[in-house]
């Protein structure tokens, strides 16, 4: 299974410098749409309900201090199958040209991120998971 850094790297060479946020949006579009179209998480690292949406702290860890991510270390997009490319150029098609707040407003629209935020306030720091279950019942839904 792939990780979370081969699939960033491939979104950032499928569309270059990006700003974290928007990064960020686009791996948790990518998982959500890879467990309805394959029926099988992406990566196995988490991803959680911050205030902002959707974020993995692994990636997140790896460009903490940058606003724009041009390259993700230890990211390998040569280490994803033909069928994970397939999903993450979807995605990257159909999302790619949202602005990062665009993407962030529609996940606090979404119910995956909204679920697992229902024991937070507004505004108030989460790392609530937000479950691969919830992701395929929402998505597959739509």
């Amino acid at each position: 299974m792939a990780d979370v850094l081969d699939v960033a790297q491939e979104i950032i060479e499928l569309r270059g410098e990006m700003t974290a946020m928007k990064l960020q949006k686009l791996v948790y579009y990518a998982q959500a749409w890879h467990l309805v179209w394959a029926e099988h998480p992406l990566f196995s690292n988490r991803i959680e309900a911050w205030r902002d949406g959707p974020v993995c702290p692994d990636l997140w860890r790896m460009h903490a201090n940058s606003f724009l991510v041009s390259d993700i270390q230890g990211g390998n997009s040569n280490r994803l199958t033909s069928r994970e490319k397939r999903t993450i150029s979807k995605v990257v098609k159909f999302y790619g040209k949202k602005t990062a707040q665009w993407l962030s407003d529609l996940t606090h629209m979404e119910d995956p991120w909204v679920k697992a935020r229902r024991d937070s306030a507004p505004g108030e720091r989460s790392n609530a998971v937000i479950s691969h279950a919830s992701m395929h019942r929402y998505y597959s839904s739509l």
